[in-house]
């Protein structure tokens, strides 16, 4: 955790931020997901479920929802 700032500051400090810094915030915030250990393995398993025929292609999911 940062040093001597508190996560209410850090939430003041961003609602004081432009829409266009907002959104850099957002875009980092994302990127920084996107490194964990976690995030690897579960995108890993899909592209694994993916090759192995194990998904749902694009005509399945039009028929499914024209039926609904």
């Amino acid at each position: 955790m940062l040093s001597g700032v508190s996560v209410l500051e850090i939430k003041q400090s961003l609602s004081r931020l432009s829409a266009r810094e907002r959104r850099e915030v957002q875009v980092y915030l994302h990127q920084l997901k996107r490194t964990t250990p976690v995030w690897k393995k579960a995108t890993a398993k899909r592209i694994r479920d993916v090759q192995a025929g194990r998904s749902t292609t694009l005509e399945q999911l039009e028929t499914r929802y024209r039926r609904a």
